[in-house]
C-alpha cells in the first residue's frame, strides 16, 4: 500500500540479551528492515531501506552487508526470497518504476535487474517465489489488483486476471507476507484493507467446485479486521502438516499499534473465524513453528503466541526483566523463523528456550 507503515525506530543493541525471548543480533545496519528469509543450514537473507541487503551464512553470528544493486541506493527493499547462500531475489516497493526486482547468483557480489514495474501508478507489495516460479502482488491499477507471475525465473511475465478492487483498497507492504502461495497445491491467497473493509482473495487452480466453478478467484469479506485507510490484513501464513492445512491472518490498525490487534483462523481458506482472544496490539507478521506447534505473531509493541491454531493469543513475554532493555522483545516488522527484523537494522533470533513453557 502506498501509505508508509510508520514504526518507532530504535537503537540496535550491540550484543544478545541473555534472557530476552528474542536475542538481538549485530546487523551493522541502520536500515528499516522488512524483508527476511531463512533458507536453512545457517543461511538467512534480510532487506530494507536504502538498497540494503544483508546475509548470514552462520545462523546470525555474523551478518554481512551485500553490495547495493546498481541504481538502488534509494530504493526500499520490502521483500526478499532466497534459495541458497548464493542466490536470492529482492523486491523494492515504490510508485511506478521504483518497484523493481533484482537477482544475485554469486552471493550478492553482483545483481541483475530482472523486472521493473511497467505501471507508472503501480506499487508492489509482496513477492513469493519457489524454484523458477515468481509471483508479485501490486496495488490496484485500472480497477484491479496486479498479480505478475513468471514460471521461467523472470524471463517472461504474465498478469493474472483479478476481480475488481474497491475504492481506495490496497495491500500492505509491511512484512512481505500479505501474499501467501501454496505452490504444491496451486492455492494462492492475499489480504487487503481500506475504508470499505478488509478482503481476502483466494485462487485455487485444482478446484472444480463452488465457489471456484465459474471464476479462478474467490473474494471473501473479512469484517473482523475493521475498515479504514490504515486497517486491514497484513500477514497470512499456513500450517501444512500432511493433508492437514490451517491458516492464520493477522493485522489491525498500524496507526494505533497499541490498540488490540486482529487475528482470524481457518481450517482451510474459505471459512474464517475471529480469534476469541486477540493479540495485544497491531500485528504485521505471523508464522508457524512446526517443532513447538506454536503460532507466533509480531508487531511494534511485542510478540504473541497461540497454541490452539489461532483461537487464543497471549503475550510471549508481557514485560522484560528488570535487567533487560525495555525493547527486548518488541518493535518488529517481519518474520522468517527463528529470525525477526525491525527498524534501525534490528534483527532478532528466537531464544531456543522461549517457547519451552508455551504448552
Amino acid at each position: 500500500m502506498k501509505r508508509h507503515v510508520l514504526f518507532l525506530a530504535l537503537v540496535v543493541a550491540a550484543s544478545p540479551t541473555a534472557h530476552a525471548q528474542w536475542l538481538i543480533q549485530d546487523s551493522h545496519s541502520t536500515a528499516d528492515l522488512r524483508g527476511i528469509d531463512n533458507v536453512g543450514s545457517g543461511v538467512v537473507w534480510a532487506s530494507g531501506t536504502n538498497g540494503t541487503v544483508l546475509r548470514t551464512e552462520d545462523g546470525g553470528y555474523l551478518w554481512q552487508a551485500c553490495s547495493i544493486p546498481p541504481g538502488a541506493e534509494h530504493l526500499d527493499f520490502r521483500g526478499i526470497q532466497a534459495f541458497d547462500a548464493s542466490t536470492a531475489i529482492v523486491m523494492s516497493s515504490g510508485k511506478g518504476d521504483l518497484s523493481r526486482l533484482y537477482k544475485t547468483t554469486d552471493g550478492c557480489h553482483t545483481w541483475k535487474l530482472v523486472f521493473t514495474n511497467p505501471d507508472k501508478d503501480g506499487f508492489w507489495d509482496a513477492i513469493a517465489a519457489k524454484g523458477k516460479a515468481i509471483a508479485i502482488l501490486g496495488d490496484p491499477v485500472g480497477g484491479s489488483f496486479v498479480l505478475e507471475e513468471s514460471s521461467d525465473d523472470g524471463m517472461i511475465w504474465g498478469r493474472d486476471q483479478l476481480p475488481p478492487s474497491l475504492s481506495d483498497e490496497g495491500a500492505f507492504a509491511a512484512s512481505n507476507s500479505a501474499l501467501f502461495d501454496e505452490w504444491d497445491d496451486g492455492i494462492e491467497l492475499f489480504g487487503t484493507g481500506g475504508p470499505n473493509g478488509a478482503r481476502l482473495f483466494v485462487s485455487c487452480d485444482p478446484c472444480t467446485s463452488e465457489p471456484f466453478l465459474k471464476d479462478s478467484w474467490y473474494v471473501q469479506e473479512m469484517p473482523m479486521f475493521g475498515s479504514g485507510s490504515s486497517i486491514g490484513i497484513f500477514s497470512i501464513a499456513a500450517k501444512l502438516i500432511g493433508p492437514s492445512v490451517s491458516h492464520v491472518a493477522v493485522g489491525g490498525d498500524y496507526s494505533k499499534p497499541d490498540a488490540a490487534g486482529v487475528a482470524a483462523f481457518s481450517e482451510k481458506w474459505l471459512r474464517w473465524n475471529v480469534a476469541q482472544t486477540p493479540p495485544h496490539g497491531f500485528r504485521s507478521a505471523v508464522a508457524y513453528d512446526t517443532d513447538t506447534k506454536t503460532w507466533i505473531t509480531v508487531g511494534p509493541n511485542g510478540t504473541d503466541i497461540s497454541t490452539d491454531d489461532g483461537k487464543n493469543w497471549r503475550a510471549l513475554r508481557p514485560d522484560p526483566a528488570l535487567h533487560e532493555p525495555p525493547d527486548a522483545d518488541r518493535d518488529w516488522n517481519a518474520l522468517s523463523l527463528p529470525f525477526v527484523v525491525g527498524p534501525n537494522g534490528r534483527i532478532g533470533k528466537l531464544n531456543p528456550h522461549a517457547l519451552d513453557a508455551a504448552h
